[in-house]
């Protein structure tokens, strides 16, 4: 597996760099029939916004905060910026800033319910309000009276990701009240910058 994942990163990292010639739009649809690996095609599907469909029923319940993640909003970007291997960077990157602000699995979490009211925590902040799903683009609409955002579902190996374009990301965190004037948020900022087309958020497990 490992020996199949590196494969891939590097076929990714070629078509970032030009390497390969043609159309890298349909790059990950070529690798993933070539391999033929199930659960490869799933690692490198989750990283592309609206690849993998997830119906609005898998959403009702509690999500906790597990770990930083991202996605790319087309398969084309994903491997201009290099693949999963740079997703795993950006993941990593992550990581301290949001240890440092203080989001862990204790004060972090997402509800959803059936009839389309969310509850959350950020850091301890309360979230509530209304929240519309389009399951074929993977758009979710959260709305209140505090704030308003759109995140973007994603599938994750044991749960699901709520990604946000990186201002709204900092605009969620700031409201929770957890990161206004701190220096880590500069991290978010620079990721956003530095790869196209990239979604930061939550990985959430059940």
């Amino acid at each position: 597996m490992k020996k199949i994942l590196s494969i891939v990163a590097s076929v990714f990292l070629l078509a970032g760099c030009g390497a390969m010639g043609g159309d890298t739009g349909n790059v990950l649809g070529s690798i993933l029939g070539a391999l033929g690996n199930e659960n490869t095609i799933t690692s490198l599907a989750d990283l592309v916004i609206g690849k993998v469909r997830i119906d609005q029923s898998q959403l009702i319940g509690t999500w906790k905060y597990h770990s930083p993640s991202c996605a790319f909003t087309s398969e084309n970007l994903l491997a201009k910026a290099g693949g999963a291997a740079v997703a795993a960077q950006i993941k990593t990157k992550l990581e301290p800033t949001f240890q440092q602000v203080g989001v862990n699995a204790n004060n972090t979490y997402f509800t959803f319910t059936q009839d389309n009211q969310f509850q959350a925590k950020i850091n301890g902040i309360p979230w509530n309000g209304t929240y519309t799903y389009d399951p074929d683009t993977g758009t979710l609409k959260m709305k209140s009276l505090l704030l308003s955002s759109t995140a973007f579902i994603t599938r994750s190996t044991r749960g699901l990701n709520l990604n946000f374009e990186s201002k709204k990301l900092l605009n969620i965190l700031q409201v929770a009240g957890a990161m206004s004037g701190n220096a880590n948020l500069q991290t978010i900022t620079d990721l956003s910058k530095n790869y196209d087309g990239v979604r930061l958020g939550f990985e959430m497990y059940k």
